[in-house]
C-alpha cells in the first residue's frame, strides 16, 4: 500500500466515474494484513449530491442498501447460533404458526442461501403504508407465507429480498427485539461503532450528513437519510433486507472483523469462528454463487474483479456499495457510493466495480501475471 502512484491511480479512477456521472461520490475502504500488521487506505471522491452537495469524506454516510444482509441480519443470526437458541437447519414452520405446507420445510440455510424458492421481489409496500404501523408485522408476515413460491426448494438460487425479510422477522422473535436494537447491543457496540452504523428506525435520520440517493415517484422527493428501499421504509426503515446506514471507515471496521473470525481469531463479537467459516463457504445448488447470507465470486465477470481468490465472498448493495474479502490475499475492499442518485436507472457502476478492484489489487502487487 505505500505504492504512491498506484494509490493515485485508485483515486484517478474514483474521481474520473463522478466526473462521468457513475456515481456522485463514493468512499473506498481498503485493508490488508501481512506479518500481523494491519494496514488501511481510505480515498473519497466526488459529493453527496449531483450538485450543491458536499464533498464526500470520512463522516458521509451511505444507505447500505442490501449489505443489510449479510452485516446485519446474517451477523445476528450467528450471534443467535452461538447462544444455542436457534440452528440455522431449522425451518420456517418451528417459528410461526399456520406456516402453508409448501413453506414449512423451508430452513433458515434455504433463506440465507437464496434458494428457498421465495420470490425475489413484491412491492408489498403498496400494501403495508395503509395500514397502523403496529399492524405492518403481521401483515407482512402474512403476505410472504403466502406468496407462491416460484421453484422447488434447494433446485435452484434466486436471490431474493423476501427470504431475508422472512429472516429477520425470525431474528426478532427469535432475539426478543427489534433488528436496530439487537444489531445494536450485539455487533456496533462491541465494535465502538454505534454513531457510525445504523438503522434508521421510524424513518427518523440521526445526525449525520447523507449522500443522496434517488428522486422516488412514490414519495414524491430526492431522499437523503431515508431508506431507499420501499418495502424496508414502509417497516419503519427496519428490515432484514435494507434499512442500514453507515460510513466507509465503520463498514470497514466491521468487514475486518469478519475476515479476521474468517482466519479463526476471536473479535468483541460473540460469534463462532467456525460458524463463519461454513457461511462463507459457497452452498451446493445448481448454478447459485451464493453462500450462506454472503455472495462468491463468479467465474467471469465478477464485480470483484479477476484477482480476488475464488473463496473470497462478499456481496453488493442495489444503491452502488460493496465488500469484498479475500481469505488468502488477506485484503478487504469497501466501496460505498450513491449512484442511485438521482436516479436508480444509473447502470454505470457495473462496470466500474471490477476494474476498481483490478486496481486496488495491481496496487497492492497481487494481480496475477
Amino acid at each position: 500500500m505505500n505504492k504512491t502512484h498506484n494509490i493515485k491511480e485508485i483515486k484517478s479512477l474514483s474521481q474520473q466515474a463522478a466526473r462521468e456521472g457513475v456515481f456522485p461520490g463514493a468512499g473506498l475502504g481498503i485493508a490488508t494484513r501481512e506479518k500481523g500488521a494491519r494496514r488501511r487506505v481510505h480515498l473519497f471522491a466526488g459529493t453527496t449530491r449531483d450538485s450543491g452537495g458536499a464533498e464526500v469524506d470520512r463522516q458521509t454516510i451511505f444507505d447500505l442498501a442490501s449489505l443489510t444482509k449479510p452485516l446485519a441480519t446474517t451477523l445476528l443470526l450467528l450471534t443467535l447460533i452461538k447462544e444455542g437458541v436457534v440452528a440455522a437447519e431449522e425451518t420456517v414452520g418451528r417459528f410461526f404458526a399456520r406456516v402453508p405446507a409448501d413453506k414449512k420445510e423451508i430452513t433458515l440455510c434455504d433463506l440465507l442461501g437464496h434458494n428457498s424458492g421465495l420470490a425475489a421481489h413484491r412491492p408489498f409496500f403498496r400494501r403495508l403504508t395503509p395500514l397502523p404501523r403496529a399492524e405492518r408485522e403481521k401483515r407482512l408476515l402474512e403476505m410472504i407465507l403466502a406468496d407462491p413460491l416460484q421453484y422447488p426448494r434447494g433446485s435452484q438460487a434466486l436471490y431474493s429480498d423476501l427470504g431475508f425479510l422472512l429472516l429477520g422477522l425470525v431474528v426478532e422473535k427469535v432475539g426478543g427485539r427489534s433488528l436496530d436494537i439487537l444489531f445494536q447491543e450485539r455487533i456496533t457496540g462491541p465494535l465502538g461503532l454505534t454513531e457510525t452504523l445504523f438503522f434508521n428506525a421510524d424513518n427518523q435520520p440521526q445526525p449525520g450528513c447523507y449522500a443522496a440517493t434517488e428522486f422516488c415517484p412514490w414519495r414524491g422527493r430526492v431522499l437523503a437519510g431515508e431508506v431507499s428501499d420501499e418495502n424496508c421504509f414502509a417497516m419503519g426503515g427496519v428490515a432484514g433486507h435494507a434499512g442500514l446506514f453507515g460510513t466507509t471507515p465503520a463498514v470497514l471496521t466491521l468487514v475486518e472483523a469478519i475476515h479476521d473470525l474468517w482466519q479463526g481469531e476471536t473479535t468483541p463479537l460473540a460469534i463462532d469462528p467456525a460458524d463463519v467459516q461454513r457461511f462463507l463457504t459457497r452452498v451446493a445448488v445448481p448454478g447459485s454463487t451464493r453462500a450462506l447470507g454472503f455472495d462468491t465470486p463468479s467465474a467471469t465477470g465478477s464485480s470483484a474483479g479477476r484477482f480476488f481468490s475464488p473463496r473470497s465472498a462478499g456481496h453488493l448493495g442495489f444503491t452502488g456499495t460493496s465488500f469484498w474479502i479475500d481469505p488468502e490475499q488477506h485484503v478487504m475492499v469497501v466501496l460505498l457510493t450513491n449512484r442511485v442518485h438521482p436516479s436508480r436507472d444509473n447502470q454505470g457502476i457495473k462496470v466500474f466495480r471490477p476494474r476498481l478492484h483490478d486496481a486496488v489489487m495491481r496496487a497492492l502487487g497481487l494481480a496475477a501475471q
